[in-house]
């Protein structure tokens, strides 16, 4: 019977190792989790740079000058609010007269060409 208690304590003994050092981890995790969430991220000065866009994008932008960011929003507002996007294909955007003369003539782009083509509108 002295046998068998002695073998059940040889196989417990590392468990309790294993057990402290995944509870060491976890601690480790939670504090380099933590010290990324203090940081604030801060946005990129190019990106919040007020453009102009050009008179073929200020019809559907506004004319005045605007940040990129919010002169993607606005794009993608007219977008959705007129339904330009594609139904089968949600990449490609089906241009109206407006934006026509926005995207150079092409009557259908894709969101990545669209964005190609309307940074060539902005000063």
């Amino acid at each position: 019977m002295a046998k068998k208690a002695k073998k059940a304590t040889k196989k417990a003994a590392p468990k309790k190792a294993v057990k402290k050092v995944a509870k060491k981890a976890a601690k480790k995790a939670v504090k380099k989790t933590a010290k990324k969430a203090a940081k604030k991220r801060t946005a990129n000065a190019a990106f919040m740079r007020p453009v102009s866009p050009s008179a073929t994008l200020a019809a559907v932008v506004g004319d005045k000058p605007l940040p990129r960011t919010e002169v993607t929003k606005k794009l993608w507002a007219y977008i959705k609010k007129n339904g330009l996007q594609d139904q089968k294909n949600r990449r490609m955007i089906n241009a109206d007269a407006t934006l026509k003369a926005v995207f150079g003539g092409k009557s259908s782009v894709n969101m990545f060409e669209m964005t190609k083509l309307v940074g060539k509108h902005l000063k």
